[in-house]
């Protein structure tokens, strides 16, 4: 379980040389790092599942911005992270080999990135993306009238 994350009171840093301070890591910056990993694997076809993208788009037609950790949340303790991911993959990709790579990338990539300690990365593949054939490629492979089918 990870403990809950006190806004008030900032991840401590100690550094050498007498230099002090203190570092925020908000959820969407982690939330971010975690979703860029995931996006670099192939065979991620996109993050969240395609209904909530569609919504994503009209909001991006009518002003809202692009939300890059769509997808993504993040359970943020005072030093442990939980990550849970929602993707959609490419149609032909093994599932459970796809979420092994995802799940490998993300621990790598917030615990490198973030120092945080990653305990879990919960991964569901909520689709898989079938390409469409264009026309082009459809009428190309359709028997002509006369043909032997």
């Amino acid at each position: 379980m990870v403990e809950p994350l006190d806004h008030e009171a900032p991840l401590q840093v100690t550094h050498a040389a007498g230099a002090s301070g203190t570092t925020k890591l908000t959820d969407l910056a982690i939330a971010k790092v975690a979703a860029g990993a995931a996006r670099d694997i192939p065979g991620v076809h996109a993050l969240g599942l395609g209904t909530s993208r569609a919504l994503g788009a009209i909001r991006g037609a009518v002003g809202s911005t692009y939300e890059p950790a769509h997808g993504v949340s993040v359970e943020v303790g005072t030093t442990q992270v939980a990550i849970d991911i929602v993707l959609t993959a490419s149609f032909g990709v093994p599932l459970h080999e796809l979420a092994s790579k995802v799940r490998d990338a993300v621990f790598a990539a917030v615990q490198e990135l973030t120092g945080l300690q990653v305990i879990e990365v919960n991964i569901e593949i909520g689709d898989v993306h079938i390409p469409v054939p264009d026309e082009r490629t459809a009428k190309q492979t359709e028997p002509r009238r006369g043909e032997a089918e």
